[in-house]
């Protein structure tokens, strides 16, 4: 019986962020839909407790020898550390040194930030980054890629020979489900929640944009509306309180809610008002999809893959432009008729996305290879 094997490494990293959200959604997906005959298996570094990367219909997770940083180092100098299976799916750039013969790599390339936006990472990070993505586009049978925007960006800056393809995402269910009612309430009084409000969902972090963000929202031509952010803190010390003081925002129009579950984004995704994506850089922008599939009107910046995902169902507004930002969460906030023509936009854009159609398509991507002559 043939085995995929998918990378799930990312889902113990201290900060999972968008790409734990990919690793586990991705490949429960290709579990859900593997084509006769064909296993889906888990695979990790040696941790002492795995049960984070457990996922639904995914065998494993399998433990490889090495604990993930002594794992990074082997495969960055080319030790042959095979993890096993007839293919491997990475769905982040930490990948095998190399293909074992007969066998395909497939690797997700999420975005090319480390040379379109250097600034927002820190001299090493941009150095990493730059180093893991480069061997994977050198040593991958294939490539994934979430947008168009990532695979122009990526021909132009780590062009290689594998075939790259453009894979959308997709939105859990457990965003969309039905919440009884006093399920909710209790949610909205456990995390204090307003009756409207702008939202912001990602890790925070320099590129995310919060800082502008948070300065939009201070000025007089901002909807009076409070702020709520969604996400773990992440690299480069962004102080979200810091950044309301220097700017004048309220203490009581700024809710961070940090890290919540789920079933608690769902409830903060379908009563927010508008959701605000004011990223300087991304590959996809899976908030936006979300918000969209959850029937909330989106304001985004111009950064290409939004502009992508968003297909026109948003409002765009030019990166770092606090003024353009908080003119256009005015507008949407304050004119019912226009965000309920967003929404309806947003639902027939997000409908065009999803995780089993996604899965569908990276098996055709690695049944292609595994069929391929010069395989066994």
């Amino acid at each position: 019986m043939p085995e995929l094997v998918v990378l799930t490494e990312q889902l113990l990293a201290p900060v999972p962020g968008g790409t734990g959200r990919y690793t586990r959604e991705l490949a429960a997906a290709l579990a859900a839909t593997a084509p006769a005959g064909w296993e889906v298996t888990g695979v990790i570094a040696r941790h002492p407790d795995p049960t984070a990367a457990v996922i639904p219909g995914v065998l494993g997770p399998r433990m490889l020898p090495l604990p993930r940083r002594a794992l990074t180092l082997a495969w960055q100098y080319g030790l042959p550390l095979w993890p096993g299976g007839d293919s491997v799916h990475a769905p982040t750039p930490l990948a095998p040194a190399a293909p074992r013969r007969g066998r395909g790599l497939v690797v997700t390339v999420h975005d090319t930030v480390p040379w379109t936006h250097p600034e927002t990472l820190t001299r090493r990070g941009v150095a990493w980054h730059r180093s893991v993505i480069g061997r994977a586009v050198r040593r991958a049978d294939a490539l994934v890629v979430p947008t168009a925007a990532v695979e122009t960006e990526l021909a132009r800056f780590v062009p290689g020979p594998a075939r790259v393809h453009v894979v959308g995402e997709g939105v859990a269910s457990v965003l969309t489900a039905a919440i009884p009612a006093d399920s909710a309430t209790t949610i909205v009084r456990r995390l204090g929640l307003p009756e409207r409000y702008v939202l912001a969902v990602g890790t925070v972090e320099p590129r995310k944009g919060i800082d502008v963000l948070i300065e939009a929202m201070a000025r007089p031509t901002a909807p009076e509306l409070p702020l709520v952010l969604v996400g773990p803190p992440g690299w480069g010390g962004v102080s979200v309180g810091e950044l309301a003081r220097r700017h004048g925002l309220a203490p009581e129009r700024l809710v961070v809610l940090g890290r919540i579950s789920d079933r608690e984004l769902s409830v903060v995704l379908g009563r927010a008002t508008v959701l605000a994506a004011p990223s300087r850089a991304e590959g996809f922008g899976l908030p936006v999809l979300e918000a969209m599939a959850a029937g909330v009107p989106v304001v985004h910046s111009d950064a290409p893959a939004l502009a992508e995902v968003a297909g026109g169902a948003g409002i765009a507004v030019p990166r770092g432009d606090a003024t353009a930002l908080a003119a256009a969460l005015r507008q949407v906030s304050g004119d019912p008729r226009r965000a309920a023509t967003m929404v309806e936009a947003g639902l027939r854009r997000a409908g065009r996305y999803g995780w089993r159609a996604a899965a569908e398509a990276v098996w055709r991507v690695h049944v292609e290879l595994y069929r391929r002559p010069t395989r066994g």
